[in-house]
Order: C-alpha cells, then structure tokens, then sequence
C-alpha cells in the first residue's frame, strides 16, 4: 500500500515548486512553504489538499476553532499580540464559516412557499370578496363627503386594468419633469408594457415606445421586467441575495467596527484591532447559529432560543474579556453596540437589498 505523501521516502532534494535545494529532513520548503514531496498526486491527496486549502485543515484550525468557541475574546487577543501564526487567519475563517453557514441556512430553509407580491387588483379583490361575504346586520351609513369602501375599491381596479397605453408620456413632455418624477412614470410605463407584451429586450422595448436607445432606459426597463417577475416568484430574487449575503456582511464590519472604536475610544486599541474582534465575533455567531439550524430539525423553535441565548452570553464574555473592563460597563456597551449593530445592520439591509436589485 502507498504511503501517505508526508512520508520520508517521498521526499525530495529539490523543490518542485521554486526549485531550491532541499535537504532530506525539510518536511516543507523554506522559500515557499510547499510541501516536499515526489509522490504523484491521487485523488485522496487531492481531496485532502482541497480541504486543507479552504479550511486551513491543519493543527491552526483545530485550535482556532477550539479557543474561539471556548474561550470569548482569548484569540482576538492573543492574534493582536503577535501570536498569530498559531490560529487561521480571521478573515479567510470567517469566509469559510459564513458559506458552510449560508449553504445550511439554504438547505434548511426553502423561499418556493414565499407568496408572489400582490398586485392592487388582487388586493382589492380580495377586500370586495371579503365585504361581500360578512352578512353585518347593520350597516352604518357613509358620511356625506367621503366615499365608501365599494367606491375606492371600483377606482383602484379601474387604475390596475389600465393599460400603459392611458399613462404613456411623449419623449418630449418627460424632458420637461424632474427626473425622480420622470423615472417613476417611465417605470410605470415599462412595467405595464412588459407585462402586456413580455417583450424582454429593452432595445425593441423602446422602439415600440419611441423612447430614445438610451443606457439608462435600457437599464430601467430591464428592472421594470425584473420586477414583474420578482412579484410573481420572490424565491428567485431571495436565493440571488442570500447568496450575496456572506461578503454584504464581510464588507459591513468594517463600518461597524468602526462604531466599536468610537465606543472604546479610551481603551488602548486602534481600529484594525476592533474590526479583528468583530470579525471573531461574526465567526462564532455564524458557527452558533449554523449548529442551530441543524438541531432546530429535532428541537423545532427551540433551537433558535438557545442559540440566541449561547451568542448573546459568548458576545457579552468576549467583550469582557477582551477590552478588560467591569461588568456594568461592558454590559452598557453590551447593549449600546447591540442597538447601534441593529440599526445599521437595518440601513444596510436596505441598501443591499436595492443595489442586488439595480444588479439582478
């Protein structure tokens, strides 16, 4: 049986990679850290280096994973001070924990049974079915001057049945809008015309239209066909940001540390030291929450209390731990953090939704 490709008989005297001398006793090569072997690569040498490669599946990962979990703030601290090379780096952990946590929250958790964005027709629809249907002994009488429920339902179905047609607007007369009110009617426009016509290409679009071939037409309208068929399947647009959803967050870190400066703005640490902290902290939340997604198969909402529990108690210790201060004082940051994470993690959100929906 072949030997594994660590072995002392693989190794060679030179490197294969940078092709530096090597002696038999260097297990790596010194000038590019390559292992030195002259064994031919198998598929379970190529399975293991993939893992290796993407984890850092050696002793740092172990104790990464290790300290992290175990020990709140211990690993942002030691890394700061210089002991690095004993964990993973906590960007590329990170990396590689959001996306396991991403591919479990996908597979745990389907978007085909979110219901299609109703169209006011329907809206309206359902609230004439829902009038029609309660037999009220006494009806109150609609006050002079303002007008009942049929009425306002009659309007808006007549508003939603109009083709684009009765809201096009000449070229001409949009130049003379602002251009907020000029991209809402041209929105409203290509949003009824692609759904009358479902002509997907933008170009053809605006000849129809007598539009001029401009970039930004072109651009709307696509997004006005975009949104039609985000309305009528939102599982499509869901999957797309999730998927996106691991480096939104990479790069909204670094705003928020910049707040856990701000905060810890007497304490001893400069900004790069704050965003290595939040960075841990992310990781585990993500670890946490990716173990809570598995066991809320047997323990159903429970799992998801527990976790939030586990985090919020391992954010509070790490906290502690690492900026070294008392318990009232942390426990105030504790929850001014929070509430500041929480807010910007709202403004983000939306950001991120409307910028992966102007690239969808």
């Amino acid at each position: 049986m072949a030997g594994s490709r660590y072995d002392l008989k693989y190794r060679g005297t030179k490197c294969l990679n940078c092709e530096i001398p090597l002696d038999k006793s260097d297990k790596y090569c010194p000038s590019c850290g390559q292992l030195n072997s002259t064994k031919k690569l198998k598929f379970d040498d190529f399975f293991s280096e993939f893992f290796s490669g993407l984890f850092a599946y050696d002793s740092r990962f172990h104790r990464t994973l290790r300290v992290l979990l175990f020990s709140p703030g211990k690993i942002s601290k030691d890394y700061i001070n210089g002991k690095r090379m004993r964990y993973a780096n906590p960007f590329r952990f990170y990396l590689s924990a959001s996306i396991i946590f991403f591919l479990i929250w996908s597979f745990t958790n389907s978007f085909e049974n979110i219901q299609p964005i109703a169209d006011n027709e329907e809206i309206f629809q359902e609230l004439e079915q829902d009038s029609i249907s309660s037999n009220a002994p006494n009806i109150i009488p609609t006050p002079v001057g303002e007008m009942n429920l049929d009425s306002i339902i009659q309007k808006q179905q007549k508003n939603s049945a109009k083709s684009y047609k009765e809201f096009y607007t000449p070229n001409e007369e949009l130049d003379t809008m602002s251009y907020l009110d000029a991209g809402n009617i041209k929105f409203n426009i290509y949003s009824r015309f692609y759904k009358e016509t479902t002509i997907r290409n933008a170009e053809t679009a605006m000849d129809s239209l007598s539009y001029p071939q401009t970039n930004y037409n072109h651009w709307l309208y696509k997004k006005a066909a975009d949104w039609n068929t985000v309305k009528d399947n939102p599982a499509l647009f869901f999957n797309y940001f999730v998927n996106k959803l691991p480096f939104i967050i990479f790069f909204y870190l670094p705003v928020f540390a910049l707040f856990i400066w701000l905060v810890y703005l007497r304490r001893p640490f400069n900004y790069m030291e704050h965003l290595i902290f939040s960075f841990h902290v992310q990781t585990t939340f993500f670890i946490i929450y990716a173990l809570g997604l598995l066991l809320d198969y047997f323990l159903e909402n429970w799992a998801f209390t527990i976790a939030n529990t586990v985090f919020s108690f391992y954010l509070y210790k790490a906290m502690r731990n690492f900026y070294a201060q008392g318990r009232v004082k942390t426990i105030v940051k504790f929850v001014l953090l929070n509430f500041i994470f929480f807010i910007l993690a709202g403004v983000a959100a939306i950001i991120s939704i409307l910028a992966s929906f102007a690239i969808y």
